[in-house]
């Protein structure tokens, strides 16, 4: 029985990471079954069994994607709690870029695809993973910013940084689609990388939170 078990496990394994593989490239429309389970190595009655439904797959890929990504790259970046607002900020977006760069995650790229292709299906299951990680992106951001920053400039910020990244999404995955050709951005660098958009983040934050101190009165 426990040998039935491992190998259940193992096919179900396999058919969330080659789902998760094949959606990110196709999205939800293009991909099939016949795909995923010709790639898994898996029938099509193991899909049934373990998740009833294309629907269900792709819920449940997505999942084992972005719970596999951030096992290999904690979201905090490894970075201590105790840490300055700043360091913290760093530490979050090299992990979300990291990610993004690694050749096995998919999770950023199944939600370009929902982006560019909506289903719907991925509306729950977004907010409740990736809700709590952009409230905490934020509120560091807050602390970055200082108290006196508006509402806009922090939500500005954000979407600074989220463009940094993921136009790291759409470089690798225009490399990907055609690997002969040159690119005018060289993404064989990761770590030089991540450490320009975290310097030019911080800098920009640093320079927001200058603009709003409040102005000595000359004497």
């Amino acid at each position: 029985m426990t040998d039935l078990k491992t190998k259940s496990a193992r096919t179900r394994t396999r058919l969330l990471t080659a789902a998760g593989r094949i959606f990110a490239e196709k999205g939800y429309q293009e991909a099939t079954i016949a795909e995923i389970c010709e790639q898994a190595q898996a029938n099509i009655a193991a899909v049934n069994y373990h998740f009833g439904d294309k629907r269900n797959l792709y819920l449940e890929a997505w999942r084992h994607a972005f719970n596999d990504e951030l096992a290999r790259y904690p979201a905090d970046g490894g970075v201590s709690r105790q840490a300055s607002a700043e360091r913290r900020l760093a530490g979050r977006i090299e992990s979300m870029i990291r990610r993004i760069a690694d050749a096995q995650s998919y999770s950023f790229a199944i939600v370009h695809k929902e982006m560019a292709q909506p289903t719907r299906l991925l509306a729950d299951i977004l907010e409740k993973e990736i809700n709590p990680q952009r409230l905490q992106m934020f509120a560091l951001l807050r602390e970055c910013l200082g108290q006196n920053a508006s509402e806009q400039q922090l939500q500005y910020c954000h979407a600074s940084i989220m463009g940094q990244c993921f136009q790291l999404l759409r470089l690798k995955q225009m490399q990907q689609a055609r690997p002969q050709r040159a690119y005018p951005s060289d993404l064989s660098d990761i770590d030089a990388f991540a450490a320009h958009v975290i310097d030019f983040s911080l800098a920009g934050i640093s320079a927001i939170r200058s603009q709003n101190l409040p102005k000595r009165l000359s004497v």
